[in-house]
């Protein structure tokens, strides 16, 4: 029986792409699925990777003021995430978002990288909480800077892609 991987606020899919790849099973939810809304079902699940969105808690939107109500609703994605771990008690799981104010509410994280850590030549600082195996580094240099600062505003699906390489390494420490 393939493994359950529960991919919460998946984006475009590439954290989890390695472990479709590798034939788990991969239940990806993103909008219009709303993770806050998700019901509990009755499965082992694997692992558990999420990655809610960051446009409220990074720090490259800081210098834009959030409101109470902006901060309640993404700490609420944030909550269902870690309701999910809570009640489904993974074998890992990992919860992503870029350096921000996200410290405020969870803690300091598990661990800190840059993409070009694992092999992906830019930066973009990232941090991750949760239990799960730490990835084995395979850095380069980052020749390509960092490229998230081309990107505007209106490109925050593009921005929050993950690394691929970085996948990767997630993957193959975390099967």
């Amino acid at each position: 029986m393939a493994k359950l991987i529960l991919d919460l606020c998946a984006g475009s899919g590439a954290w989890s792409a390695p472990y479709r790849q590798a034939r788990y099973l991969v239940r990806r939810i993103d909008l219009p699925e709303d993770v806050r809304l998700i019901r509990y079902e009755r499965a082992r699940v694997h692992g558990i990777l999420a990655a809610p969105p960051c446009t409220v808690f990074a720090s490259s939107g800081a210098r834009w003021l959030r409101t109470p109500e902006q901060i309640r609703d993404a700490l609420g994605v944030v909550d269902a995430c870690l309701r999910a771990v809570a009640i489904y008690r993974p074998t890992w799981w990992a919860l992503e978002n870029p350096v921000g104010t996200l410290r405020r509410w969870l803690g300091p994280p598990t661990m800190r990288f840059d993409p070009c850590d694992y092999g992906d030549p830019y930066t973009k600082r990232t941090l991750l909480w949760g239990s799960f195996n730490l990835p084995k580094p395979a850095g380069v240099i980052p020749t390509e800077g960092s490229k998230m600062h081309k990107l505007s505003s209106s490109q925050a699906r593009e921005r929050a892609i993950t690394p691929p390489l970085f996948a990767q390494a997630f993957y193959e420490a975390n099967p």
